[in-house]
């Protein structure tokens, strides 16, 4: 059985790692343990900036270290940094192309019991629209980790989403990820399932039970929202003709409308989606949200099923 790490704590342990490069910095908006940015605080105290409940300044400090060369990784959970912060991050990320690394922890009904005030499902939507602005949500703690040694590199703003739970472990330690491309998990020719965060596991968990049905489903992690792998998604559409995206996010602005828009542009294919429809979370076990909302193995299979229907017409 696959060891289940959440994607914050692969966070608080890059960032302790990369910390060394004294270009770092890292800021919170009082939630330093939960977002797993207090392990930093730890190591490097003189370089951690706590600015209390103001994501606000939060950006606009994290702006200042940015113009002085800083690196700064701004911490807060995900509803707070993109939501009441948006204007700061289109001001001072987006339109003066700083080097902010915007890092939203506690995305998606993962959440669980905080409920539907702390439960970001229009968050992607949010920072994908932000000229410039790169998107990253990794689908495990491994890939968590390279994403933020990655993001060193990276000019201009990025959005980093990660989850509150567990998840399995998909990637190994020595996993080679790329900043814009996505990966292919399973080889199949029927379908293809194109996933992000933590239902990239649950993806690869439908298409096992597919096989069984004798339908033969492709796996694609797409950690990079924003610039989306267009290449990777038009050769699965080309080789498959069938499409599902499956994402703890709103179906409106996030994996599935990017997915969307390379295809309508590009090789127009049947596709479905697999996210949360058009309506907030709710106070509950993680597991328990994700079976009301249809965040399934079983769901996607569903789904997947009712794509190749459309493909046969």
């Amino acid at each position: 059985m696959a060891e289940t790490i959440a994607t914050r704590d692969g966070y608080g342990k890059a960032l302790v790692k990369i910390g060394k490069d004294k270009r770092i910095v890292a800021l919170d908006a009082d939630l330093a343990e939960s977002t797993r940015s207090l392990w930093f605080k730890e190591k490097y105290p003189e370089r951690f900036f706590d600015m209390g409940i103001s994501e606000q300044d939060l950006i606009g400090t994290a702006a200042g270290l940015a113009a002085s060369g800083k690196i700064p990784f701004a911490s807060s959970f995900a509803i707070f940094i993109t939501g009441r912060a948006y204007d700061q991050i289109r001001l001072m990320a987006g339109i003066s192309k700083l080097p902010i690394r915007i890092v939203g922890s506690h995305a998606g009904l993962l959440t669980g019991e905080d409920g539907a005030s702390h439960q970001a499902l229009e968050d992607v939507s949010l920072m994908r629209g932000i000229p410039g602005m790169t998107v990253i949500q990794p689908c495990d703690a491994v890939e968590a980790g390279k994403a933020v040694e990655a993001l060193i590199k990276l000019k201009g703003p990025a959005y980093l989403r990660l989850g509150r739970g567990k998840v399995p472990v998909i990637n190994k330690k020595n996993y080679n990820f790329k900043i814009g491309r996505g990966v292919v998990l399973r080889q199949g020719k029927d379908a293809a399932i194109i996933a992000s965060g933590a239902l990239v596991h649950t993806a690869l968990e439908a298409a096992e039970l597919l096989k069984k049905e004798k339908i033969d489903a492709r796996v694609i992690n797409i950690h990079t929202i924003k610039p989306i792998d267009k290449n990777l998604i038009i050769k699965a559409a080309k080789e498959t003709k069938a499409i599902v995206t499956a994402e703890d996010h709103s179906i409106y602005g996030g994996l599935g409308t990017a997915v969307e828009e390379v295809l309508s542009e590009n090789l127009p294919t049947a596709v479905e989606k697999v996210g949360v429809n058009d309506m907030f979370g709710e106070s509950g076990k993680p597991e328990e949200l994700y079976k009301k909302y249809g965040l399934t193995a079983e769901n996607i299979i569903k789904h997947v099923k009712k794509v190749l229907g459309r493909k046969e017409k």
